[in-house]
């Protein structure tokens, strides 16, 4: 992306204390844009912030709180782009119902709630861009309820998109990328996954953060572009 494309624009990322999140907030800093980091964990933004370049600002939020995000959407004022990238770690057994309510609770509803919270103090010729993965598309053996999950999250990109109009609303789904998704792993366990998943893979590695930074970016530039779920897999839907 083009330096300072963002020149100006007030970014808030929820979820941006790791992840797809920090690096799009990092991204987002150094294409211009004034940007705030929300998340749950006092510690966890003071600690990302070190990571961030200088001017990043962080705040306490959390996103499965209707009432907390009103309230700090109201006091921000005007902002230009929502990215929403939370997501709580998913537990190795799924097969409990308090468990498959936990996943959706900060992936979908927070989702939800975010957005509509965000929309009434977005300017004109903004977005929301929310996140996904593919596997909505191509389910993983007891992932049930992560790819019901993502298969929602899309119908609720398309919806949001139809009733926030202009203000655009799109996704980024994503593939394997290295993440802290995956930290319930060994570090011998995970490196073996990755080495793994990328073999099979087009493009012959999993994805890096990095890369999954600049499809937000372009989602929130690309002003002719709502409603569309952009796929960063390095080809695992075609594989």
């Amino acid at each position: 992306m083009a330096n300072q494309a963002l020149n100006g624009k007030r970014v808030v990322v929820l979820g941006g204390t790791s992840g797809f999140g920090l690096a799009t907030a990092k991204a987002s800093a150094l294409a211009g844009a004034e940007v705030i980091i929300g998340s749950r964990s006092k510690a966890n933004i003071e600690k990302a912030l070190q990571e961030l370049p200088k001017g990043v600002q962080g705040a306490s939020i959390d996103v499965s709180d209707e009432a907390s995000l009103k309230s700090y959407f109201e006091g921000l004022g005007a902002l230009d782009h929502l990215v929403y990238t939370a997501g709580d770690g998913i537990a190795n057994d799924l097969s409990t119902t308090a468990a498959a309510r936990k996943v959706l609770e900060v992936r979908f509803w927070g989702a939800y709630m975010a957005s509509k919270a965000a929309f009434p103090h977005i300017r004109p010729g903004g977005s929301i861009t929310l996140t996904t993965g593919i596997v909505g598309a191509r389910p993983w053996k007891g992932w049930s309820v992560v790819g019901a999950g993502a298969g929602a999250l899309e119908a609720l990109t398309r919806g949001l998109a139809l009733e926030m109009a202009p203000i655009r609303v799109n996704a980024v789904c994503a593939g394997v990328v290295k993440t802290a998704l995956w930290s319930s792993m060994s570090d011998a366990e995970r490196e073996a996954f990755y080495a793994d998943s990328g073999k099979k893979l087009p493009v012959g590695r999993v994805g890096e953060v990095e890369d999954v930074a600049q499809t937000y970016l372009y989602l929130m530039q690309s002003g002719f572009t709502t409603g569309q779920i952009v796929v960063i897999d390095g080809g695992a839907l075609i594989a």
